[in-house]
C-alpha cells in the first residue's frame, strides 16, 4: 500500500510539473507577442493560438490515467505542427520555443527510433529558420537549438517517468492478483486435502463408536451429533471446494484492459457477442490473461496490446494477447514455441501450457517484426478429466476402522 502510494504521489508530481513548464513557457510566449508591434488582429490571432496550445499540448503529454489513445495522440501531434511552423513566419523567433515541445511530443508518439530521427530533424529546423530570411531576429541558430534540445528533453523525462510509475504500478497491482489467485488455489486445495480428509476420519469413527455404543448410554447423543456435523462440514468443503470457479471471462478481460490503460498502454479488445465457455475452460483462459497481462507489464516495452477472443469453426474458443513491446533485438525471428518477452523467469507459462494440454488445447507463443503473440486455444466442450479408481467410501457405515486407515494413507494423510 506504501509502495502504490508513492507511484500515484510520483505520477501527481509529473503531472503538476508539466502543467507548470507548459503554462508557464506559454505565458511567456504570451509576454513577448504582446510585446511585439504587431496589429491588433494579428495579437488577438496569436493569443487564441496561445489558449488552444495548452488543450493540444497536455493531450499528448498526459500520463496515466489521463492518456488520450494512441490515434488521438496522431491527431494532436499533426494540429501541434500547424500549430508551431506557421506562425513562426508572423511571430518570428518568439514562436521558435514551441519547437522543444513538439520534438518532445515526437518522441513520446512516434515509434523508435524514428521519432528520433524526426526529433533531431525539429531541433535541426530552428536554426536553419534563423539563418534564413523568413525569421529575422538577433538570437544565433545555436542558442535556438539548445533551447529546442533542453525543453524537448525535459517533457519527454517527465512524462516518460510519469509512465514507468504508472506502469510499475499496474505491474505491482498484477502481480498482487496472481498471488492472490494462487494463494486461493492452495488454500483450496489444503483445504481439501487435509480438512477433508480430518472431517471424514472423524464421522467414520464416530459411527463405528455409536455401533458398540448402547442408545442407552449418555455419550450415544454426543457421538451421533459429532458424526452429524462432521457429515455436513464435510459436505460443506467438498462444496467449496468443487466451486472454485474464479471471475468470468469478460471480468478478466475488463481488468486486464484497465491495467493496460492505467500503465499508458493503448488497448484494444475484441469479443464475441454470445460466448459462454463452461467453468473449466473460462478459469483457463482467465489464468492465460493474467500471466499473459503480467509478463506484458512486467517483462516488455509494449505501447499497445490486442487482446483478442474469437470462436473457430472446430469449436474451439480461442484467446490471444498481442503487445509490441519486444526490442529488435528478440523480435526478428518467430517461433511457435518462443517466449520473447512473455517468458519472464518463472513457470507460469509452463504450468499453463500442461493446464490447456489436460483440457486438450495449446497454449503457444509467436515472436515476430516486434510483436509477441501468446495464443491459448481451448474446446469449447472439454473433455472430462479421467476419474481415478474410486476407493470404498469412508462414510458407508459398514466399513472398519481398518479400512478407514487406509483410505487415509492413500490421501496421504
Amino acid at each position: 500500500m506504501r509502495r502504490r502510494t508513492r507511484m500515484t504521489q510520483a505520477t501527481g508530481v509529473a503531472s503538476v510539473s508539466l502543467a507548470l513548464l507548459v503554462t508557464g513557457s506559454l505565458a511567456l510566449i504570451a509576454v513577448d507577442v504582446l510585446a511585439q508591434p504587431l496589429s491588433r488582429g494579428t495579437l488577438i490571432t496569436g493569443l487564441i493560438l496561445l489558449i488552444l496550445l495548452p488543450a493540444v499540448l497536455l493531450g499528448q503529454y498526459a500520463p496515466p490515467p489521463y492518456r488520450l489513445p494512441y490515434r488521438w495522440r496522431w491527431g494532436l501531434l499533426g494540429l501541434q505542427v500547424l500549430l508551431t511552423y506557421p506562425p513562426v513566419l508572423v511571430f518570428e523567433f518568439k514562436w521558435l520555443s514551441l519547437l522543444g515541445f513538439l520534438a518532445g511530443a515526437v518522441l513520446l508518439t512516434v515509434p523508435r527510433p524514428v521519432s528520433i530521427v524526426i526529433a533531431l530533424a525539429v531541433a535541426a529546423s530552428g536554426p536553419l529558420l534563423v539563418h534564413s530570411s523568413l525569421v529575422s531576429t538577433s538570437r544565433g541558430g545555436m542558442s535556438v537549438l539548445v533551447s529546442t534540445v533542453i525543453t524537448g528533453s525535459g517533457v519527454y523525462a517527465v512524462v516518460h517517468l510519469a509512465l514507468l510509475a504508472a506502469r510499475l504500478q499496474a505491474s505491482h497491482s498484477q502481480a498482487a492478483r496472481l498471488a492472490e489467485h494462487r494463494e486461493r488455489a492452495r488454500i483450496a486445495q489444503d483445504l481439501h486435502d487435509l480438512v477433508g480428509s480430518s472431517l471424514v476420519s472423524i464421522a467414520v469413527q464416530s459411527e463405528n463408536a455409536l455401533r458398540h455404543t448402547p442408545a442407552s448410554t449418555p455419550g450415544h447423543q454426543v457421538l451421533s451429533e459429532i458424526a452429524t456435523l462432521a457429515r455436513r462440514a464435510h459436505g460443506e468443503v467438498r462444496g467449496i471446494t468443487g466451486n472454485r470457479a474464479s471471475a468470468q471471462l469478460h471480468t478478466e478481460l475488463a481488468h486486464a484492459q484497465r491495467l493496460l490503460s492505467q500503465a499508458g498502454i493503448s488497448t484494444r479488445t475484441t469479443l464475441p457477442p454470445r460466448v459462454d465457455p463452461p467453468g473449466l475452460v473460462s478459469d483457463c483462459l482467465g489464468a492465460v490473461l493474467r500471466e499473459g497481462i503480467g509478463n506484458v507489464l512486467q517483462h516488455s516495452r509494449a505501447s499497445r496490446c490486442d487482446i483478442e477472443v474469437t470462436t473457430t469453426a472446430a469449436g474451439r474458443l480461442r484467446l490471444s494477447v498481442d503487445n509490441d513491446g519486444v526490442p529488435p533485438t528478440e523480435g526478428g525471428t518467430g517461433s511457435a514455441g518462443g517466449t520473447g518477452s512473455v517468458s519472464g523467469s518463472g513457470s507460469g507459462l509452463a504450468n499453463l501450457r500442461f493446464r490447456t494440454l489436460a483440457l486438450g488445447g495449446t497454449l503457444t507463443t509467436h515472436i515476430s517484426g516486434g510483436h509477441c503473440v501468446l495464443t491459448a486455444e481451448l474446446p469449447l466442450d472439454p473433455p472430462a478429466p479421467p476419474d481415478p479408481p474410486a476407493p470404498p467410501d469412508p462414510l458407508d457405515p459398514s466399513m472398519t476402522l481398518g479400512d478407514t486407515d487406509r483410505v487415509h494413507k492413500g490421501a496421504g494423510v
